[in-house]
């Protein structure tokens, strides 16, 4: 599961999903980006203001639940994310646009054996390893295509205003651009 989906931290990881095999399920808020969000590589677009995601998520895994959340948002909504993961899944929250707590459900998390796990950055950048793989990884995608960066639109310098309006139209899929 990925929430905001058409994010470009969201559309990176629905690349990555499909580089590595996974299935990419993009959760988004609504079903206005479903079309973009499927052509990006998602297999399944959820619609969580619009549609019930654990129900949506338990039918498109065949009732097994996912394997894994990739969540740059955190809050209240962590709860149906962590109902909808198969037992044994994983949370990995990397982001904190909700900067409000999560809710873990005691149950859930037992009874499902799940983990959570908080990520920054820094923990590949700061063990030169990790950074290497890392680095190697994402090269590998670069020069196959299978990892691209994904703008929406560009705007001239001139333009900031109706680009700075648009970002805050929630209407993007990827970047936004303002050229100099």
């Amino acid at each position: 599961l990925i929430r905001a989906a058409s994010s470009s931290v969201g559309l990176a990881a629905i690349q990555i999903a499909n580089m590595v095999g996974a299935v990419p399920v993009a959760l988004t808020r609504t079903s206005d980006k479903r079309e973009a969000l499927l052509q990006a590589g998602a297999a399944a677009v959820i619609a969580t203001q619009e549609q019930d995601m654990v129900a949506e998520v338990m039918t498109v895994t065949h009732g097994k639940g996912a394997r894994m959340a990739f969540d740059p948002v955190g809050g209240p909504e962590v709860a149906l994310v962590l109902k909808a993961l198969a037992n044994h899944g994983i949370f990995f929250q990397y982001g904190a646009l909700d900067t409000r707590d999560i809710p873990v459900s005691v149950m859930d998390l037992l009874g499902k054996h799940l983990t959570l796990r908080g990520y920054q950055l820094f923990e590949i950048t700061q063990n030169r390893e990790k950074l290497e793989r890392a680095k190697h990884f994402i090269n590998e995608g670069l020069a196959s295509g299978q990892l691209r960066p994904v703008i929406d639109r560009t705007f001239s310098f001139d333009e900031m205003a109706e680009a700075h309006r648009y970002m805050e139209s929630n209407a993007q899929v990827g970047k936004i651009v303002v050229t100099l």
